[in-house]
């Protein structure tokens, strides 16, 4: 399996060649989010899961306390002892860092290892390369010095090095996923208990097709932080009236409505789309349990349309992309996917419709904004493991 593998090949040579040794061989997925968008930091629910995108590790112990890592994507070396970890101007290499920085924070040392990295999740594109960076490396440290974290720890350390190491308040979703992915499953995640389950969505029921805007705009970081602020403004509002309320996630829409002259009107509809999104998942875990993707795609534009037009961290470029969808009858469903400002939008397609989908795609984006677009088609893997010789 390893040897039909170009980009395990790839890392094979330049570590041979970089340390002259054998190493041993890890991924992790990229992640794709179905449906359940911006619902996590208001203790909601998400569906992610894994996909056959994903970083790749050759890596080994070495006996000299230190980190030698290799970035074959940036034909990058980078070198730190393991006794004086910080972070460093190399960005990469933050990551790994990072991730090495938590075992120590446990009381574990890990000596030095050699790795060599790359892999084919398209950067830029809200597919989460960062967090399979951090997991994959975390479940190679733990494999190579043999410390039996269980995964469930290690998506906590993967998380913590991004906050403290590259400086990104990211929320545990990125991490669970790629880390817990199930191939032909997609995964409910209660992003306050962190109880997940799967639900089947497999390639022969429908195909899965990212559209990349190749745009990013500069509001997404900023923007981002304001919606958290304007729920959390919702909430003290909602609980004034009722006291058990804590997040958006134990409201319901008649809670909502009752306190509605009390908001700004802005944060009403943040709080209207989140409470409605959180709704939205569950009803698209039974319509994938019935096989139901006409309703399920019904959900992923209704999502859509309450991100573009409620939430307001859509662009004009990624309603274009969903427009040129609604026009297609093998589409099922589509919606911008991610934080907002840019990235990329996920279609579900009908099988045999692909093809199709994707030359309009291309030739209608082109047209309507005079930007190209890159097409991912995407399958639903399994999360961060060791390969097998």
């Amino acid at each position: 399996m390893l040897d039909n593998n170009p980009i395990i090949q790839a890392l094979k040579e330049k570590y041979e060649e970089q340390f002259q040794s054998q190493p041993d061989f890890y991924k992790a997925p990229g992640r794709i989010n179905l449906i359940g968008e911006h619902t996590d930091y208001n203790d909601g629910f998400v569906l992610p899961a894994a996909i056959d995108k994903a970083i790749y590790y050759a890596a080994s112990k070495n006996d000299l306390n230190k980190l030698r890592l290799f970035s074959y994507d940036y034909d990058e070396f980078f070198e730190i002892g393991t006794d004086e970890l910080k972070k460093v101007e190399t960005h990469w290499a933050n990551y790994l860092i990072g991730v090495t920085a938590q075992f120590q924070k446990r009381g574990l040392k890990p000596g030095g290892i050699d790795c060599v990295f790359g892999g084919d999740i398209p950067l830029g594109a809200g597919l989460s390369s960062s967090a399979a960076l951090e997991c994959g490396f975390a479940y190679c440290l733990n494999d190579q010095f043999n410390y039996g974290i269980d995964k469930s720890e290690l998506i906590f350390m993967a998380q913590k090095a991004e906050h403290e190491y590259a400086g990104v308040m990211c929320g545990i979703m990125d991490q669970f996923a790629s880390t817990y992915g199930k191939e032909g499953h997609v995964m409910k995640l209660d992003c306050r208990s962190l109880d997940h389950e799967y639900y089947p969505l497999t390639n022969d029921q429908a195909d899965i097709i990212l559209c990349d805007t190749k745009v990013q705009h500069s509001l997404a970081s900023s923007e981002y932080n304001i919606r958290r602020n304007e729920c959390e403004k919702g909430v003290a509002i909602v609980k004034e009236k009722y006291p058990q309320i804590n997040s958006l996630r134990d409201a319901s829409p008649e809670m909502l409505d009752v306190v509605k002259n009390k908001m700004e009107e802005n944060v009403y509809q943040r709080c209207h789309y989140v409470i409605h999104e959180i709704i939205r998942v569950e009803k698209a875990c039974q319509s994938l349990l019935k096989n139901d993707f006409i309703t399920f795609g019904k959900l992923m534009y209704e999502t859509h349309n309450g991100l573009s037009k409620e939430y307001l961290v859509s662009c004009h470029e990624l309603d274009v992309l969903v427009d040129i969808a609604r026009e297609n009858s093998d589409v099922l469903g589509a919606r911008m996917m991610g934080g907002g400002f840019g990235g990329c939008t996920i279609n579900i397609i009908r099988k045999g419709g692909a093809e199709k989908f994707i030359s309009t795609i291309e030739k209608e984006y082109s047209k309507r904004t005079g930007n190209m677009t890159e097409i991912y088609r995407v399958i639903i893997a399994d999360g961060a493991r060791k390969l097998n010789p």
